[in-house]
């Protein structure tokens, strides 16, 4: 026995043994390995996949359906690898058959393979179905103050055309407030401009209203900007001496109240505006003036530019003719003096 094992040829034919052993030890694991990774399963998520609604989108409004869903999928790796890459399949919910009002609804799958198990998160929808009605509202434009340089403001704001047709579901429609055009501009003005703005539609508590159809979505926006101005009383101040003779009564201005158009901080300051009547200008014959306004320091300008001033005075004749009559001197007697 010893001998047999001390044998060369023994030792080499154990050695092939061995080796024929390994090799088919080793391949066996291969072929495990391969026939595990032909029959096990994997998991993906295919994030963002389009959701399709059917319904009567001529007559009604579907509101609670996100835009996308997220697709959970599992099974043979080469069947979850060409279903992730093709994407040949849908995702929808279909509410044709379904009355007015909420429902619960399960999304529904199309077109994927039956090698795989799916589930779509979310599963379930609450929906809500409502009649699909259209309404006239007028826009209201609005613009920012502070875009108006200073010493300007906004006269005023017209939309052409003046109303828009909004459509969309009844609760929405009855939640509309106000409907907006917003003008925006790059920089300050200080003249009248015509614009495009968008319309916007808005509740209450001023939150934007979506799933609306706006018609049309923009109109134009003429602004009207004019200097600032303030409308002050007139106040009559008279100076000078009247003529002889002459009692001024009372003075009487054609415009009680004037605009003075200037900085705003100025203008504002105004109480009145001091008009001068020199009393020494009024006659018997001319009892009218034209008096030229000046605008106020600070300020630019006042509207009208002149008023007129009426005087009603009493006239004393004999203070007038005593006043007018020349001097005449004492006459000189000839007569000589007595001794």
């Amino acid at each position: 026995m010893d001998k047999m094992m001390d044998s060369p040829w023994f030792l080499r034919i154990t050695a092939l043994l061995l080796a024929f052993l390994l090799f088919f030890s080793v391949q066996g694991e291969n072929n495990d390995n391969n026939n595990s990774a032909d029959t096990g399963t994997i998991d993906e998520v295919i994030e963002d996949v389009g959701l399709e609604v059917f319904y009567d989108n001529t007559n009604l409004v579907v509101s609670g359906v996100p835009e996308t869903v997220d697709l959970h999928i599992s099974g043979p790796p080469s069947r979850v690898q060409t279903t992730r890459q093709l994407q040949d399949f849908s995702l929808f919910v279909d509410l044709r058959d379904l009355p007015l009002g909420e429902h619960r609804v399960q999304v529904q799958t199309e077109n994927l393979s039956e090698q795989l198990t799916a589930r779509v998160n979310p599963a379930f929808l609450n929906v809500t179905i409502e009649e699909r009605i259209t309404q006239e509202f007028r826009i209201d434009p609005e613009m920012n103050e502070r875009l108006v340089a200073e010493g300007f403001v906004i006269d005023s704001m017209t939309a052409n055309p003046e109303t828009v047709s909004i459509t969309g579901a009844q609760s929405v429609i009855d939640a509309i407030s106000f409907v907006k055009a917003s003008v925006s501009r790059e920089e300050e003005v200080s003249e009248s401009f015509t614009t495009e703005a968008r319309v916007r539609v808005l509740a209450n508590d001023l939150s934007k209203l979506d799933n609306v159809v706006i018609v049309p979505e923009a109109v134009e926006v003429e602004v009207e900007i004019e200097e600032y101005s303030q409308e002050v009383p007139v106040s009559l101040e008279q100076t000078g001496t009247p003529q002889a003779g002459v009692t001024i009564d009372s003075l009487k201005v054609s415009n009680d109240t004037v605009r003075v158009y200037g900085p705003r901080n100025a203008v504002d300051q105004l109480e009145e505006l001091t008009v001068e009547v020199d009393t020494g200008a009024i006659s018997p014959t001319d009892t009218v003036m034209e008096i030229e306004l000046e605008a106020p320091a600070g300020t630019r300008s006042v509207a009208p530019g002149e008023v007129t001033v009426e005087a009603g005075i009493t006239v004393d004749e004999t203070a007038r003719l005593s006043e007018e009559a020349p001097l005449i001197p004492a006459p000189v007697s000839d007569a000589a003096p007595d001794d």
